[in-house]
């Protein structure tokens, strides 16, 4: 007994899920016929894609294009501007005029029988639903109280009760689901569609009256795009305005879509209308063939004699007010394509426009790009120039190196001014951005700058040479080389009159011609010689003329040897300084002293014969000594000599 009852629950579960799958099955055939019916005219959809295409080509004529600052821009973005604003406006209106139209041209009599069917099971369902839990409530009442015999028998019911109960409740939720995507996808029905057109319309609130509308106009005075004053600013603009070429080109290929999309959006208005005008026609040439023929036309002998014409005007009124409701959708989409066609022809313009005055910045890149280079090839050449006359005219290899490195920076120099001015767009901010570093590097390569100042003065006229030789803050050497920052000395030293050259060089700032506690001192230009003195104290007694004679005498006799180039030289120095000057020869001096009288006999001697001239004084007066008695009893001590200048 119970295995029978449970063979014949699991047959009543088997049936219910077979009849659930059946179901189920036969509700998605349902549906796919309705949406089969509803994508058989894509009407409804095409507006919808009609709308954004004419949205998103609004909102990219709105921002996409931006202009470069030509006086033309505000009129062609003016223009597009406007167009775009009404293009937008006839597509809204067109698409409130078509709504109407689509349940004419959809019949809608499977989708309403579907809708009712389904409506009818759920109401069905619901009703078994409610009948079985009652039923399952009063089986569970009698198997409280039941006797063992008839126990089974009642779990049995109740669990047919229960499979049922289940089976109805999933038929509920399907048929609940069913419904809700029916409602959500019935097709374009009219408030569907009208109120997809509503959403578009207020996602452009601009569009609207109610929306904050913000009218497109044109300014004032048009921007001039601003002269460039550098490639830089030139190649900028150029790119720029090839970008604005292309974003113009791409809102072109867009009105050209939306263009198409309004075309095939028109093409069943236009047909559906041209039918309309069709039936018109046929229905005037029925009731004119009767009158053609001269016979009027018999009523029906069921009618009344005035039914047939009240049954033609009402045929009149019916295609009147069709052909009135098509036109309405039909004219807004013409004015639209002939907006689009308009905005085409204002963006192609502008495109030419923009085109042609990149073509004026291209060939003006192009002449100053041909002008820094051939300016650059001048420089070259100049220095070219320069480097030729430099190694033909100057034999001297410092003055021939200073030269090249002055060629050096002067044709640095222009060839930055040239770059600077070629390149640079906005000199006036270079030029204070400049300023600003100057003075900077002005304060932080104060001592470099100096030094650089310096080396002019030390090269000119009145400047010195390698070979000269200069004392500076305490130092005495020979020129070794003077550098644009530096100066280099080999140093001297010496006791008494002798100078010999130490090893060492000594490096200075060229800076320190600036400083007034550290003098310069070199020789006058063209003279190589120095002052020394002869010196031997007289005593009271003595013979002061034969002291004077016999010293001049002996410096006289060794000055001979070498007076004569002395001589060339103080030539050389009267030319190059413009004064004349007296004759460099010995003289002597009798002074008083700390220690007495003394006789002093100045010389002059050349630079590099110092130490010769000397001892050879030396020996003539030690000869004059020991031969001269009262030359040697007019004397105290030994003569002393010494230079003449200090420093």
């Amino acid at each position: 007994m119970a295995a029978n009852d449970k063979r014949d629950s699991q047959k009543i579960h088997l049936r219910s899920k077979a009849a659930l799958f059946l179901l189920t099955a036969g509700l998605v055939a349902a549906v796919g016929a309705v949406r089969a019916q509803n994508s058989g005219t894509l009407r409804g959809d095409a507006i919808l894609d009609h709308l954004n295409a004419v949205i998103d080509w609004y909102r990219h004529a709105m921002t996409r294009v931006q202009t470069v600052g030509l006086p033309s821009d505000a009129m062609y973005q003016f223009n597009a501007q406007s167009m775009a604003e009404e293009v937008a406006k006839l597509a809204f209106q067109s698409a409130q005029a078509e709504a109407p139209l689509l349940p004419a041209a959809s019949p809608s009599g499977g989708s309403g029988t579907s809708s009712q069917n389904l409506a009818k099971l759920q109401s069905d369902t619901t009703a078994r639903i409610s009948a079985l839990e009652a039923e399952i409530s009063t089986l569970n009442e009698q198997i409280s109280g039941a006797r063992k015999a008839k126990l089974q028998d009642l779990l049995a019911q109740k669990e047919r009760a229960e499979g049922e109960l289940d089976l109805d409740k999933a038929m509920q939720q399907t048929f609940e689901q069913m419904s809700q995507f029916m409602n959500t996808n019935s097709g374009s029905g009219t408030g569907g569609l009208e109120g997809s057109i509503n959403e578009l319309q207020r996602s452009v609130p601009e569009l609207t009256s109610a929306g904050a509308k913000t009218e497109v106009k044109p300014p004032s005075t048009p921007v001039a795009m601003p002269a460039s004053t550098g490639l830089i600013g030139e190649v900028v603009q150029l790119y720029e305005q090839l970008e604005s070429m292309h974003q113009i080109s791409l809102m072109m290929a867009e009105t050209g879509h939306v263009k198409d999309v309004a075309s095939r959006l028109r093409s069943p208005l236009q047909a559906t209308l041209r039918a309309t005008i069709q039936q018109g026609q046929q229905l005037a040439n029925q009731g004119a063939a009767p009158a053609a023929q001269g016979q009027p036309a018999q009523p029906s002998q069921a009618q009344p004699d005035h039914a047939q014409p009240n049954q033609e005007r009402r045929q009149f009124d019916v295609l009147t007010a069709r052909f009135k409701q098509i036109a309405s959708a039909a004219v807004p989409l013409r004015e639209e394509m002939i907006l689009l066609d308009q905005s085409s022809a204002n963006y192609l313009e502008w495109r030419q426009s923009v085109g042609h005055e990149s073509n004026n910045i291209l060939r003006s890149i192009l002449i100053r790009v041909v002008s820094i280079a051939l300016a650059i090839g001048v420089i070259l050449m100049l220095s070219e120039i320069w480097r030729r006359i430099t190694f033909r005219y100057i034999q001297d290899l410092r003055r021939r190196r200073q030269f090249l490195l002055l060629r050096r920076i002067v044709m640095g120099f222009c060839m930055g001014i040239v770059l600077i001015l070629g390149f640079v767009s906005e000199f006036s901010s270079l030029a204070t951005f400049a300023g600003f570093i100057t003075a900077g590097l002005a304060v932080g390569l104060q001592t470099i700058l100096l030094s650089v100042a310096a080396y002019f003065f030390l090269v000119g006229r009145w400047g010195i040479r390698v070979g000269d030789r200069i004392s500076v803050a305490g130092v005495t050497g020979d020129v070794v080389d003077v550098g644009l920052v530096r100066l280099y000395l080999m140093e001297l030293a010496g006791t008494g009159v002798d100078l010999y050259p130490t090893g060492r060089i000594v490096v200075f700032s060229n800076s320190v011609l600036f400083q007034a506690t550290t003098p310069l001192f070199k020789q006058l230009p063209g003279s190589e010689y120095t002052w020394h003195e002869v010196a031997v104290a007289v005593n009271a007694d003595g013979q002061v003329g034969v002291v004077e004679k016999q010293l001049m005498d002996a410096v006289h006799s060794v000055h001979s040897s070498y007076g004569e180039e002395l001589q060339k030289q103080l030539g050389t120095m009267e030319r190059r300084i413009d004064i004349q000057m007296r004759t460099p020869e010995p003289h002597g001096q009798l002074q008083y002293t700390d220690t007495g009288l003394e006789y002093v006999v100045r010389y002059p001697v050349g630079l590099h014969q110092v130490s010769e001239a000397d001892e050879k004084i030396t020996r003539k007066l030690l000869e004059l000594l020991q031969q001269q008695p009262d030359l040697r009893a007019s004397v105290s001590g030994f003569p002393k000599i010494r230079s003449a200048i200090k420093g």
